[in-house]
Order: structure tokens, then sequence, then C-alpha cells
């Protein structure tokens, strides 16, 4: 199938539900009893059971030629499930860039990190202050920081809203502290980081304007747009017309990546999301070279043509 869009289309912005992200739901107390987990989870919220890390990568690979997707980033949605992303990324080198999930306060983890973007040849670090509560600020932060920019790495930052669909579904709860999700408080580190990319998802969940500052602030933060962008709930009368001017006005084409948040099967990958944004973009009247920044070659400038791995440390 032809890409929806004229230049390459790429997705900033996938979750990589794998046979290891079920186990580690299911350690959770409340979790429904399943003997195998990456059977039984799936089962109990009407899903397709994910298979090994390959067997994901292939259904991903074929999803994604179904709908004319170039490459995919690919994000381990627990941490320590760094190494089936990084399967996934070794069988397609060319589709798929690696993002793993990362929590700065627990022991080793620079070590985890470092290994994640040498060994596994991963190229991004996700942080969520507000789901394991922990400022921004923290020397653990840093360390992570230090560690993308001596690979050459990026990192992805959840401000605002937090919701894990998965986990309400299967009646877990979520203690999440959004205080600390500021993205006001991405700025310091970032721009003690120039080199290191900087993604805020979802144009900040709420926070748009404090994005928007923290962006003005350091030019290295980028916002993705994925999903559906329903924390706009929280501001009335706004759309999503408005919040591309406003992102565009500040950050320009350059810093802003497509994204659909697509994780699951069989829904697979969310083709509304894309329809609605080139629908907005169309409105706005971007040219074919923003809208392709955007759709496609801001993926590539982020996290390195197809392929490429992080460089090795003197």
């Amino acid at each position: 199938m032809t890409a929806p869009d004229s230049a390459r289309l790429n997705d900033a912005h996938c979750h990589f539900f794998s046979a290891g992200f079920f186990t580690a739901l299911a350690q959770d107390p409340a979790a429904p009893r399943a003997a195998n987990p990456a059977v039984d989870l799936p089962e109990a919220l009407g899903w397709d059971p994910p298979g090994d890390p390959s067997q994901l990568a292939d259904r991903w690979v074929a999803e994604l030629d179904r709908h004319g997707v170039g490459r995919a980033a690919l994000m381990a949605s627990v941490p320590g499930d760094e190494a089936s992303v990084a399967a996934a990324v070794a069988r397609h080198p060319s589709r798929f860039a690696g993002l793993f999930m990362v929590n700065p306060t627990a022991p080793g983890t620079e070590e985890r990190v470092r290994r994640g973007f040498g060994e596994h040849g991963l190229r991004c670090a996700c942080l969520f202050p507000a789901m394991h509560r922990f400022a921004l600020d923290d020397e653990c932060v840093t360390a992570v920081f230090r560690a993308a920019a001596d690979h050459g790495c990026a990192i992805f930052v959840h401000c605002g809203v937090l919701s894990v669909g998965v986990r309400r579904k299967l009646g877990l709860a979520s203690r999440f502290d959004v205080r600390l999700g500021d993205p006001l408080a991405v700025a310091p580190v970032a721009s003690a980081f120039p080199s290191v990319p900087v993604i805020v998802p979802h144009f900040g969940a709420g926070f748009l304007r404090e994005t928007l500052m923290a962006a003005d602030l350091a030019a290295n933060i980028h916002v993705d747009t994925s999903s559906s962008n329903g924390w706009m709930k929280y501001t009335p009368g706004s759309s999503l017309t408005d919040v591309f001017r406003r992102a565009l006005a500040v950050l320009g084409p350059e810093r802003i990546l497509f994204g659909s948040d697509s994780s699951f099967f069989p829904r697979g990958w969310q083709r509304p999301i894309h329809e609605a944004q080139s629908a907005v973009l169309d409105e706005v009247g971007l040219d074919v070279a923003e809208r392709a920044a955007i759709f496609g070659g801001n993926f590539d400038r982020v996290f390195g043509p197809a392929g490429t791995p992080s460089p090795p440390i003197d």
C-alpha cells in the first residue's frame, strides 16, 4: 500500500506489548490470576497474545506494511523489558527504533541504561516521573541524560496526565503523582545536555503551555503528537487544530514528531490518528516539506537513520 502521505511516514510512538510486559503486569497482587500471563492476560482483555519477540516483531512489520508506514519507534513499556524490543530491532533493523522504559531510582539503572544504548542498540530511554515518583532535577535523571549524550541517543519524558489503559482494563490501581510531570522541570536538564533530543509526548498531555515554554528555553525539546489527545477536555474550546497551530508557532515543524500510540493487536496501527492529524495539517496549510518533517524526517534525525548503532564510548 502507498504511504498515506506523499513522503515517507514514520511513527514515533508505539508500544511493544511483549510477553515480558504481560509477565510484569501479572506481578501486581491485584492482577487476574494467570498461569501463563502472556496468554491469559491478553485473553482477559480481548487481545491477541504476543508470542515471542520475533513473532511480535514480524506482526508489527506486516502491520506497518499494510498501512504504508516506513519505520516505527517501539517502546518496551515496563522497566527491564529492553531485551524484547532489542530482539525486534535486531530482527528488523530497517523498520524499528528501540525505546525502553527506565525507572531511574532503581538500583543499577545507569548500567542498565548504558547497556540498553550500547549492547542492545536501543535509541531512546523513556522516563515517567509521575509513575515512578522522581523529580526531574534528581541526580539519577542526570545520569540517564549523561548516558544518552555519551551514546548519541534520545530521552522521552512523559509529562502531564498519565493513564495506562491496560492497567485500568485489568482493574489495577495507578497511583501516579502528576505533580512530578511538569514540563517546566524538563527545561533545566535538557539545557544541560543540548546534544540530547528530548521528546515530550502528547503535546505535554494537558500542559501544552508549559511544554511550549520549556521548549522555548531548550531548543532540543520536541513534542510528539500521539494518541487521541484526550487531555484537550481540560482546555474547553480548544481543538486539535488550535494545538497544532500553537505548537508550530513555537517549535516550527522541525521539532514535532508524528506518533500514533499504537500498542495491541488485533487493533494494530491506529490509522484514524494519522488521518485526523493529516487533515489538521491540511487545514493549517503546511507545505510538502513541512509535512514531510513531521511525518517522517524528524524521526530519522532524532532516532538516527535505519539501523543506526549507538557510537562506541572511548
